[in-house]
């Protein structure tokens, strides 16, 4: 049996174990390499999983966005569907307005001409007033700038104030012609039954004959009856019976 040179035994141990060792390094070095990609590998994939969830979680936020603008478009569907039947129906309506102004402006003019002549064959209360009112109505008529429906108050209005002169009572001030001189005197109207007048000095009274359509004297018994009226006109006197001449028609 041969003997193994102790040196050289232990030259072939020390070889094969740097032999293993270097081995194991590059085993080492290869296993920390795959467990560095594989760690890469895995953060990759958690980041893709997470855009992921994150592009889930916006598709679904955007589908109920989108389902509800369906649901909000329906209804404004069905808004302009009915705001079309209106638009229709106002357009009907206007041709239909169209049609009774051109209607109701004659029968305007009609009432103002009718209003005039009242008033010029009423007895003579406030003459400029109320020519004048009805003048202001007639200028107005002509203006295109005032709609028909302000045009038509306006003569209603004019109609109830003449119809508030029946059922009133009044006393004002004003000049008056008398035997050719003009004077001022207090006129008392009362309703449309009388109009009376007393000059301011009291000496002299009258009142409105319709039929012979002139100022009559009276006498001086009633002068006190219609400073007494002109008193309760003027709310200075408590609402009392008057004896006074009516010049009734036959």
């Amino acid at each position: 049996m041969k003997c193994v040179n102790p040196l050289l035994l232990a030259g072939l141990l020390a070889t094969a174990t740097s032999v293993q060792a270097n081995d194991l390094n590059q085993v080492i070095d290869k296993s920390s390499a795959i467990n560095e990609s594989a760690q890469k590998t895995q953060t990759k994939i958690d980041s893709i999983a997470d855009s992921m969830q994150s592009r889930l979680q916006k598709f679904k936020t955007l589908n109920k966005e989108i389902d509800g603008l369906a649901v909000y478009n329906a209804q404004l569907d069905k808004q302009i569907s009915n705001q079309l039947d209106e638009m229709n129906a106002i357009n009907a309506s206007m041709d239909q307005v169209s049609v009774i102004e051109r209607q109701i402006t004659p029968l305007m003019l009609r009432m103002i001409t009718g209003l005039e002549q009242f008033v010029a064959l009423d007895i003579p209360f406030l003459p400029k007033e109320r020519q004048a009112r009805i003048a202001s109505i007639k200028e107005m008529m002509e203006r295109a700038d005032v709609t028909s429906s302000e045009k038509f108050r306006r003569v209603l209005e004019a109609y109830q104030v003449e119809v508030d002169y029946g059922r009133t009572i009044e006393a004002y001030t004003a000049l008056l012609d008398i035997d050719g001189k003009e004077r001022e005197v207090d006129f008392l109207r009362i309703g449309r039954m009388e109009l009376l007048y007393v000059t301011r000095d009291g000496s002299q009274a009258g009142s409105w004959n319709q039929e012979s359509k002139k100022f009559v004297a009276l006498d001086d018994t009633s002068i006190s009856q219609i400073n007494k009226g002109l008193r309760i006109a003027r709310k200075q006197l408590a609402p009392d019976m008057l004896t006074l001449p009516v010049h009734a028609s036959e």
